[in-house]
């Protein structure tokens, strides 16, 4: 045994030295040498400085969290961000299954329950505006509402209507009607009212950016087509020509429209 010790000193260090340290220095130098843009974050610079990645998306939006009207818009996200930049800084996904109210809202007949805990054939929070209308909850050290329980107190507007949570996708798909001049009850892409399952997704659908195009090209005084034309450009195609959809780079595009601006 006494033979077999140094022996088996020998190739912990060995191993360590091969396995720790050498094949970690030359992963780091290959990558940093064939594919140093991609190991260093995939960062998009803007004027000489970094302003994003193009692998994670980000909020652009003012100081009170209301979408920038010039600026295309990412998708909703469930990760946090950082109030300051509003980079998302931890992936994160709401992990809602597909009758839960706080995504779907409150459907009759599907998820709504009356105070006995029986399902409903009614919704006692619609409005006019949202049938689906999910109440914030007033009650102290309030929880989420999804389900109708006693004692909790729910939050009204002066009309006398609830007040409907904004992260529901109803009622995002209600703001995302009124923030791009759509039809009550025009059609929404998913992706424009729903998060992606890391919350960092950097892109958004052709569909969706289409529809934002004209407000944006108002905002900006540009020709629809000029903006058109940017949204083609920052379209990527699917992955390896087969995986996923076609998607457009929100910071990418927006950047092209700052530097189109400038000349």
């Amino acid at each position: 045994m006494r033979r077999q010790l140094p022996t088996a000193i020998g190739m912990v260090v060995v191993m360590t030295l091969v396995c720790g340290l050498a094949y970690g220095l030359a992963l780091t130098g290959i990558g940093e040498v064939a594919f140093g843009h991609q190991a260093n974050g995939s960062f998009v610079q803007k004027n000489g400085k970094d302003v994003g990645s193009s692998l994670i998306g980000q909020a652009f939006a003012d100081s009170k969290g209301n979408p920038i009207p010039k600026y295309f818009q990412t998708r909703p996200s469930e990760a946090v961000t950082s109030s300051a930049t509003g980079n998302i800084t931890v992936s994160g996904a709401s992990n809602l299954g597909p009758s839960n109210p706080l995504l779907i809202g409150f459907v009759p007949g599907v998820n709504t329950v009356d105070l006995k805990g029986n399902k409903s054939t009614t919704n006692p929070f619609a409005t006019p505006t949202d049938p689906f209308c999910v109440p914030v909850n007033t009650t102290s050290a309030a929880a989420p509402v999804v389900a109708l329980t006693p004692g909790q107190k729910y939050a009204k507007n002066s009309d006398g209507t609830y007040v409907c949570d904004p992260n529901t996708v109803p009622e995002r798909a209600i703001a995302y009607r009124s923030e791009f001049g759509l039809a009550p009850n025009a059609q929404v892409p998913v992706d424009a009212v729903t998060a992606s399952g890391s919350g960092l997704d950097p892109d958004i659908s052709i569909a969706n950016a289409n529809i934002q195009a004209p407000t944006v090209a108002r905002a900006r005084g540009l020709a629809l087509a000029t903006v058109m034309g940017l949204v083609e450009a920052s379209t990527t195609g699917r992955s390896l020509g087969v995986l996923g959809d076609p998607g457009v780079d929100v910071l990418a595009l927006n950047i092209a429209l700052d530097n189109l601006a400038h000349k």
